[in-house]
Order: C-alpha cells, then sequence, then structure tokens
C-alpha cells in the first residue's frame, strides 16, 4: 500500500513535469503559478521516492542472491541486504514526514496581541516583558516587527500591545505561543517578599492576504485622532492616529505607530482583515473545539499554555511537560528549544 502510494506520487509528479513543459503552459498564468508551486513542492519527494525505488532495487537483488544459494557470494549478501532494509526503513519514514499535510499559514506573517490578565500592575509589567521577548526572538530571526498599538500605564507596564511580525516562516514558529502565559514572582512593589501570580495572554493569528477576502468599505467607519503616548503626552501634534471600526463584527482596531495617517491606515487595515478572517476561521472551527485542544492546545486564550517562574529560573510549557531552568536567556528571546519541541509533538500527533 506504501509502495502504492509513492508510485502514485512519482507518476503524478512526471504528469507535472510534461504539463510544463508544454509551449501552451504558460498562455494561464494563475494556472501557471499554481503548477510551479506544486512542482516545487513535490521536488524533494519525488527525488527521495527514486531514492526509495533504487534502495529497493538493491535490496531484491540481494535477495535472489541469497535465494540461489551462491555460496561465494551468500555472506557478501547478507550483510548487503541487512544494510539495504534499515536504509530503507529510514527512507519510508523521511518520506512519511514529507507527506504529512502542511499548515498553509505556516508561511504566512502574523498579527500578535499581547494582553495583561488577571495581577493589576504585576500582570502590565509581565505583558511587557513578553513583548520585549518576543521582539528579541523577532529578531534573532531577522524578521521584521511593527509595533501597530500600544496602550501602556504609567509605570512602564503594557495592558495591550498588537504586532505586526514578517518574515520566512515566521506563522510556523510563533502559532504555539497562543494562549495564557503565567508569571511567579516576587514584585518589585511587594515589601513582604511574597510571590504572586499574575497572568497575560497571548494570541497569534496569520495575517490575511489580499486573496483571503474583501471588505465592504461601506462596512467600516474610520476616525483620525491625534497619538499619544503614556500619561497622555502628545507624540505629534497632527491626526495621524487611526480608529476603524468594523461594523457588522464589532471589531475595532487602533495604529499610531507612523507619523504618516496614510501608513498607519494601511497598518490598521492589515490587522482588521487578520482579525477578522480569525473570527470566521474560529466560527468555521467551532465544531471541532476540544478536539482541537490537544497536545500543542487550540489557540485558545484562556488556556494555560506556559509559565514563567522567576525565583527558580524556571519556564515550563505544559502541553509537552517542558522544563528549563534558563529563564533569564528565555526571557531575552531564546525560545528555540521549546518552539521546536512543540513543532516535533505536532508533527508526531499529525502522523497518527
Amino acid at each position: 500500500m506504501f509502495e502504492e502510494k509513492l508510485l502514485e506520487l512519482k507518476n503524478k509528479y512526471e504528469e507535472l513535469n510534461m504539463t510544463l513543459s508544454q509551449p501552451d503552459a504558460t498562455n494561464n498564468q494563475e494556472a501557471y503559478r499554481k503548477l510551479i508551486k506544486q512542482h516545487a513542492e513535490m521536488s524533494e519527494v519525488a527525488e527521495a521516492i527514486d531514492r526509495y525505488f533504487n534502495l529497493k532495487k538493491e535490496h531484491d537483488e540481494y535477495a535472489e542472491i541469497i535465494e540461489s544459494e551462491d555460496e561465494e557470494l551468500l555472506e557478501i549478501a547478507k550483510e548487503e541486504i541487512h544494510t539495504a532494509k534499515k536504509d530503507l526503513e529510514a527512507l519510508a519514514e523521511e518520506i512519511r514526514v514529507m507527506l504529512i499535510p502542511k499548515d498553509p499559514n505556516d508561511d504566512k506573517n502574523v498579527v500578535m496581541e499581547i494582553r495583561a490578565g488577571t495581577g493589576g500592575d504585576e500582570a502590565a509589567l509581565f505583558a511587557m516583558n513578553l513583548l520585549k521577548m518576543y521582539t528579541s526572538y523577532a529578531a534573532n530571526h531577522k524578521w521584521k516587527v511593527d509595533l501597530t498599538d500600544i496602550s501602556q500605564t504609567d509605570i512602564g507596564g503594557v495592558k495591550d500591545a498588537t504586532l505586526l511580525i514578517s518574515g520566512k516562516g515566521v506563522y510556523s514558529q510563533l502559532k504555539f505561543e497562543s494562549g495564557g502565559h503565567r508569571v511567579q514572582r516576587i514584585p518589585e512593589t511587594e515589601s513582604g517578599g511574597r510571590i504572586h501570580t499574575s497572568a497575560a495572554t497571548v494570541a497569534v493569528m496569520p495575517e490575511a492576504e489580499e486573496v483571503d477576502m474583501t471588505i465592504d468599505p461601506g462596512d467600516l467607519r474610520i476616525d483620525t485622532y491625534r497619538a499619544s503616548g503614556a500619561g497622555g503626552q502628545h507624540v505629534n501634534k497632527t491626526e495621524s492616529a487611526i480608529r476603524i471600526v468594523h461594523e457588522p463584527t464589532g471589531i475595532v482596531v487602533t495604529c499610531q505607530d507612523e507619523k504618516s495617517q496614510m501608513k498607519n491606515r494601511e497598518k490598521a487595515m492589515r490587522v482588521l482583515k487578520t482579525r477578522i478572517n480569525a473570527l470566521m476561521i474560529e466560527k468555521q472551527n467551532s465544531e471541532r473545539a476540544q478536539e482541537r485542544k490537544g497536545l500543542v492546545g487550540s489557540g485558545d486564550r484562556s488556556a494555560r499554555v506556559r509559565t514563567y517562574n522567576f525565583p527558580q529560573s524556571r519556564v515550563t510549557d505544559h502541553r509537552i511537560n517542558l522544563t528549563l531552568y534558563k529563564l533569564d536567556t528565555f526571557m531575552q528571546g531564546s525560545l528555540d528549544e521549546v518552539i521546536e519541541a512543540l513543532q516535533v509533538a505536532d508533527m508526531q500527533e499529525r502522523m497518527k
């Protein structure tokens, strides 16, 4: 059955090669681009399938020698067939991993929302810590970060913040960060030295592309206002900040990142489309919500995904029961070890 599937894929790849080599292949540019993308996605698998069948041919030749009972070649054949069998099994596993359906959003940019949860000022300070952590992680991966909106507290905390993060494979890396993040530490304002527990929530959504949706301009209410910082301090004296209300859904987006009203409007529209897209996906998936609360979480903002314990320098991801005692470097953006473990767990779950 496995080899039949491989032959089907090999034939499909060869058919793609034939189609793309036709003189009229480029007549329909949209269809041509889709075929080119499909060809690129299949090329690595096709190469592995060729290696598999070449190795299988070698294996079968050694099996024939063993059956012929040629004394001179028997020992050599037994050794070679053992090696070929191990290589075949390893290559078959590699191909199975390649054939796992990929998340179509993995290559997309993301909109990330960070909000202070329970815990007052301490929760807001922790939300700021998370904002700096993800900004550092993005810098490590050479991604671009646009802080489109932020609401700060007087002592340097964050009530809520919205980021646009752009780069290669951003969603594939950050999609497991959605959920509740809990912190345990002694607040600077705590004179008794008691450990407090507070929380912040993170939501990560793949950025909606132009092809994903069309928004009726008549559904939008757009206001402009003067951008301001913490405590009401004016950032500029012109009405460059933008507030967009999508009346059918009630979604409100603000952006005061840029001095240009046009640039703020463009970024606000990107965030709005992403939020509407996320809302549509959430509705479509509501019947399967319980199934999605599995190994790596569903993206439910109320789900506790990770605990940051400062006194013990410990970070624990509850979805995969992984604990690291390197909280300092983690908060500085060294998230790869946990994110890679989450990706492996997700792959194992999908392979089932």
